[in-house]
């Protein structure tokens, strides 16, 4: 019986092999869920068009938007674990499960963990006829409309959502928060002075400040960020609200029981593009910081899932917004 189940062992693990030695024969989809043109949707192409070469195959993109990605993350959490289906998806993996009563999928048993790509930072903006130039004018407006401001984001359990969430519970001002079916929609609501702030990520806000539609008032990493057009901007921690640190990351994701070769071919071709001089420009132009430490591998990348989802937790039971 031994020798039998040995010989099975040993005959999946070769199996495993040669089918991940002739992989991809075909296609390979990268669901996004959201819409086309946003900020994941931008890293998503970014990214295909880099890995394609190291996979040795063609990648398309299918975007799957709706309920806060959590369409597109089910979709591969069901599909065939056969390296066909992967899904790039933002920090709203770890967010969801606090967000929705009634996920259909569980973040840290039903995916194989690919690795991390990048960690994207935010950006406090307002619209163009806001009165503050700057911090400490927001600040002061923002006390002085207590009640009367609108703050934009992209949906529930979007990152926009995220950050004003954290952003009006660290201030302890409450706002009307105001969500859309996207970024693109609230952003054209944005500068044309429908709502008065948004804190989006730099991917989708960098060209928007650059061409002075918005204005801009911080960021919300650490220390201050090198990008030319964001340069000037103060962090939000330096600004008063200590230890505010909030990036958008994004990473990979396959079905459960996506044989371990093809993960460890997907995982060798993510680790390729990550260091792509083209790939590293394109990032950089948008104020994202591609991950270089021990996250681009599969077991730490699914550790600091588990971390996140503990983080933001707390932050979403208190707001006490909830989704079926």
């Amino acid at each position: 019986m031994k020798r039998l189940l040995m010989a099975a062992a040993v005959a999946a693990l070769t199996s495993g092999a040669a089918y991940a030695q002739d992989y991809p024969t075909k296609p390979v989809t990268f669901v996004v869920p959201f819409a086309a043109g946003g900020p994941t949707d931008k890293v998503a192409r970014d990214l295909a068009d880099t890995m394609r070469k190291a996979l040795g195959g063609q990648i398309i993109i299918e975007n799957v938007a709706g309920a806060g990605g959590t369409l597109g993350a089910t979709k591969v959490a069901k599909a065939a674990p056969d390296g066909y289906t992967i899904l790039l998806a933002h920090v709203a993996m770890a967010t969801s499960p606090a967000l929705y009563r009634n996920l259909q999928y569980k973040t840290l048993e039903d995916f194989e963990y690919i690795g991390l790509i990048n960690e994207v930072p935010m950006t406090l903006i307002g619209r163009p006829t806001l009165p503050a130039n700057n911090y400490a004018e927001l600040l002061k407006w923002l006390n002085d409309n207590k009640g009367k401001i609108n703050l934009a984001n992209a949906g529930l359990g979007s990152a926009s959502h995220l950050c004003g969430l954290l952003f009006m519970s660290t201030l302890k001002i409450d706002m009307t928060t105001v969500p859309y079916k996207g970024t693109g929609p609230a952003m054209t609501d944005l500068i044309g002075g429908q709502v008065d702030l948004m804190c989006d990520q730099t991917t989708n806000t960098t060209t928007q400040i650059e061409g002075g539609k918005v204005k801009a008032y911080a960021v919300t990493t650490a220390k201050r960020l090198a990008t030319p057009a964001l340069k000037h901007l103060p962090t939000l921690d330096e600004s008063g609200l200590k230890g505010f640190n909030v990036t958008i990351w994004h990473g990979l994701y396959a079905p459960k029981g996506t044989p371990k070769p093809v993960l460890d071919k997907l995982n060798a071709a993510l680790k390729t593009a990550l260091k792509d001089p083209e790939f590293l420009k394109r990032q950089e132009s948008l104020g994202a910081v591609v991950v270089t430490d021990n996250r681009v591998n599969p077991a730490d990348h699914k550790k600091f899932v588990e971390a996140e989802i503990n983080k933001w937790g707390p932050v979403i039971k208190a707001a006490g917004q909830y989704a079926d």
